[in-house]
């Protein structure tokens, strides 16, 4: 009885949870699963609804109901982050000792690989448009370029982290 509830409903508590996920700010899988859990829960005490796809749609506006709420009374933390997001001198240094690596492992990239590696890692964040632009080829090349290129990154990168892991 519950698999074929559940194989029943499961296209509609989908579709409704998409379409009130929205306005409540809530994710669309948080609400199924919700309701999933209400559903389950209902199931072990008083057995199955007698309109299940009336509980459904009803369900799903509870849920989203209450996520509006529960979002709207969660305050920020005034004082104290609860991630500082490892902003300490270290974690700055080796940041920045990870990026001269990468830089210079795209200086070694053959053919047009480091010029389109560098446009890709630009702070100016270009468009595939402007960077095909800039670099003279089509634009629907750029993707397989980007590929092959990263693919040769990632091959000369590799004896670099390999040999950083400690063993043993």
């Amino acid at each position: 009885m519950t698999h074929e509830l559940v194989t029943a409903l499961g296209p509609l508590l989908a579709a409704e949870a998409s379409a009130e996920a929205h306005a409540s700010g809530a994710e669309p899988g948080d609400l199924e699963q919700a309701v999933w859990l209400r559903l389950l829960e209902r199931l072990d005490a008083t057995g199955p609804p007698a309109d299940p796809r009336r509980w459904v749609r009803r369900a799903v506006r509870s849920e989203a109901r209450r996520s509006s709420r529960r979002a709207r009374a969660e305050q920020p933390y005034a004082t104290e982050p609860a991630d500082d997001g490892g902003t300490g001198p270290e974690q700055r240094a080796m940041a920045a000792a990870r990026r001269r690596e990468l830089h210079a492992a795209v200086r070694r990239l053959p053919g047009r690989c480091p010029d389109l590696m560098a446009a890709l890692l630009s702070p100016e964040d270009l468009t595939y448009r402007e960077i095909a632009g800039e670099l003279g080829i089509s634009q629907g090349s750029l993707g397989p370029e980007r590929s092959r290129c990263l693919g040769c990154l990632r091959r000369l990168l590799t004896p670099e982290v390999a040999a950083r892991r400690r063993r043993g």
